[in-house]
């Protein structure tokens, strides 16, 4: 899979999400990079909004893992691994069984994680623009 989406402003963020479901098919797993800043967090909480998830959405920062349910019953993890030290600590955690469940799962700051991520992993890439529109990378890591 090699897609490249735009985000022009927040005021189109929830049509892009929806642009991005459809392109996400039967995958699972999606590791989201960028800078600080960069609009991951956001845009997790535009495609789960789409989604229809009833929680709120906000960055698991400290709690490392968000879970959240959709008007379907569906469950979606969010993980935030800024503050993941090592590969052993996300372990422990219990990521893999996570990763393993099929449900879906939005990963920030994955390259923390990288050595423990599933090979069907979706990668997607956030670049800034100057003009602050955001381009959005998606591929087979």
């Amino acid at each position: 899979m090699n897609k490249i989406l735009k985000i022009k402003s927040l005021d189109t963020i929830n049509d892009t999400a929806q642009k991005f479901i459809e392109l996400m098919g039967n995958n699972c797993v999606f590791a989201f990079f960028g800078k600080m800043g960069a609009g991951k967090t956001t845009f997790i909480k535009a495609i789960c909004e789409e989604l229809g998830v009833l929680d709120e959405v906000n960055s698991p920062t400290f709690s490392i893992i968000n879970e959240y349910k959709t008007i379907n019953g569906e469950t979606i993890y969010h993980f935030d691994c800024y503050r993941i030290n090592n590969v052993q600590e996300a372990i422990n955690l219990g990521f893999d069984d996570y990763f393993c469940s099929e449900n879906l799962c939005f990963i920030e700051w994955a390259e923390n994680i990288s050595e423990i991520l599933p090979e069907n992993t979706i990668g997607v890439i956030f670049d800034v623009n100057e003009d602050e529109t955001r381009i959005l990378k998606l591929e087979r890591l």
